[in-house]
């Protein structure tokens, strides 16, 4: 991921929670085969395990499953089967999985209050928030195998269990409970889970940026703040809270930078 450095302010906590908060991620794999194209992308909602939620510097671990008729999930078996002597179960290519953060936007000319009655010397863009993860993927395949009946079970439960209750705020005491993988006949997901395989990514690098105009003044940013709040859109105001805060985080680290110098 290309980072510029006034865009580079985004710590591992906030990455993990950018994710998190965005679960759906885009699995990009490139695979070298005969029968399938090189490079493949499928949406895919993932599970964040975090040993110490306190630390600073953990990358974590990502869970997910794909349907087994996917030709993605084909071409990873494929090339899993086709070296089952060396980590029969570890992709050989490391994995990308994107995640993007629904509150994006593009930012006009005229936002810029400041520099552009000044000198005119302003261009459109557009601002966004995404997280890039990459690492080794884990594939479990077999359907057979206890050790992916296993794999299967928990990552299903774990992420209806997460999307009931963060997503759909079906928590009980007053709302609707989550509902739960043991509401459905044990057979039919039995027979559900034969259909998909597991994906477990220790993440090995995890890159992500907020782009939302740090790099302008304080006069054009206070044009950005106000040109999105006066959109009256939810979206517009959303972008509005993320350009503050961003730059209330550049005026905080320079404050402490300049103090240590």
């Amino acid at each position: 991921m290309y980072l510029r450095g006034v865009h580079a302010d985004a710590t591992v906590p906030m990455l993990r929670q950018l994710i998190r908060k965005n679960p759906l991620g885009i699995l990009t794999t490139a695979i070298t085969s005969s029968t399938y194209p090189l490079i493949q992308s499928s949406h895919i909602p993932f599970v964040l395990d975090i040993e110490d939620e306190s630390s600073e510097t953990e990358l974590g671990i990502l869970r997910g499953h794909v349907a087994r008729q996917n030709p993605q999930s084909k071409a990873m078996i494929n090339s899993l089967e086709a070296r089952s002597q060396v980590s029969p179960s570890i992709l050989e290519q490391e994995v990308l999985v994107l995640f993007n953060s629904p509150v994006q936007h593009y930012v006009t000319p005229k936002f810029y209050t400041e520099t552009k009655p000044e000198t005119g010397k302003v261009v459109p863009t557009w601002n966004y928030a995404a997280a890039q993860v990459y690492g080794r993927a884990k594939v479990y395949y077999d359907s057979k195998s206890p050790e992916t009946k296993a794999f299967l079970s928990k990552q299903i439960s774990d992420l209806s269990q997460y999307a009931e209750t963060s997503i759909m705020g079906y928590t009980g005491n007053g709302k609707p409970g989550p509902w739960k993988v043991s509401d459905a006949p044990e057979r039919y997901v039995e027979l559900l889970q034969k259909n998909i395989i597991g994906i477990e990514i220790a993440i090995e690098r995890l890159e992500g940026k907020f782009k939302m105009s740090q790099e302008m003044g304080q006069g054009d940013s206070d044009g950005v703040i106000k040109g999105f709040s006066s959109l009256g859109s939810e979206i517009g105001t959303e972008m509005a809270k993320l350009v503050e805060e961003r730059r209330d985080i550049k005026a905080s680290r320079s404050a402490q930078v300049r103090s240590i110098s």
